[in-house]
């Protein structure tokens, strides 16, 4: 992926004009099926992806410049809206930590309204930042998102939103009762997955915030990440997972699942550091993500 239109070759440069703004997508161009498959009745959803804003009204600390999200989140809602997006996803992160429930609200209130600018529904999943000084009620309130965990159909693909915003205790995040290292998915979340891929008969992509490609020691990791990987490989459905939490590209593929860890849209300052993507799934259980700006490209279509 190429940050600036001079280090982008002519054969793989993609622009998208909005204004006064030129959107840069990596060389991944072109229709995800054949004319003779749409022709068909195969259907293709388009869905805008990002995550880690951690949108707030401070001071930049490190690499992480939490004012500029709001600018870059106007740009990917602009790209989205060129692409016409089916809906947008929100992977996780989207406010940092303040220190009230007032000024929190306050961050996600401005930043929500940004992410709906495009006029296109948008599931939020919740990263641990989300819900630390607000609990998941507050967070809901304010965005008007639906249940933590969830799942949802569009064009023929069925969509599973993911929760692992809870302690060891089992206990929901919020109020600052939990260590972010601490990520956990409950038995009756796990029970409610199983069952949900159980009665589905569509291709089937799945969101979360944390990690759920590696060992539970890890950091990034959710501590049951074997049992629900395990959950997802015996439903023999699941076409990919799309997840942010350790802000770096990652890809790794586990008992035939792609795990895509997303870059974060608050690291580096400027447009050239923003990071977002276009995700399209097809009806057949072709995945492809076309990244901008930091993001990579992920291509799950070739078998």
């Amino acid at each position: 992926m190429h940050d600036d239109n001079s280090t982008l070759p002519t054969a793989t440069r993609r622009q998208f004009v909005v204004g006064s703004s030129i959107l840069l997508a990596s060389g991944m161009t072109g229709s995800l099926f054949a004319d003779d498959e749409k022709a068909s009745g195969e259907s293709l959803v388009k869905i805008g992806i990002a995550t880690d804003l951690h949108f707030a009204d401070k001071a930049a600390a490190g690499s992480r410049h939490y004012r500029e999200s709001r600018v870059k989140l106007a740009e990917a809602m602009a790209a989205f809206e060129e692409q016409k997006v089916d809906f947008v996803v929100e992977l996780g992160d989207i406010v940092d930590a303040a220190p009230t429930v007032e000024v929190e609200t306050s961050y996600l209130k401005e930043i929500d309204a940004v992410i709906k600018s495009a006029g296109v529904p948008v599931h939020y999943v919740l990263g641990n930042h989300c819900v630390a000084t607000l609990t998941k009620p507050e967070f809901f309130a304010v965005t008007g998102a639906r249940e933590s965990y969830y799942s949802f159909d569009v064009g023929g693909v069925h969509f599973v939103v993911l929760d692992a915003c809870f302690n060891k205790d089992m206990e929901p995040y919020g109020r600052n009762n939990f260590v972010w290292t601490d990520a956990n998915i409950p038995q009756q979340e796990q029970d409610w997955l199983r069952k949900d891929l159980a009665e589905t008969k569509l291709p089937v992509v799945v969101f979360a915030h944390q990690r759920l490609d590696l060992d539970p020691t890890e950091s990034y990791a959710v501590k049951q990440s074997p049992v629900v990987r395990a959950i997802l490989e015996a439903a023999g459905k699941v076409r990919a997972v799309f997840q942010g939490h350790s802000h770096e590209n990652e890809l790794n593929k586990i008992n035939g699942i792609p795990y895509c860890t997303l870059a974060a849209m608050v690291e580096g300052s400027g447009a050239a550091n923003n990071a977002y993507g276009v995700l399209e799934v097809s009806s057949k259980g072709l995945v492809r993500l076309t990244g901008f700006r930091k993001q990579e490209d992920r291509d799950f279509a070739k078998k």
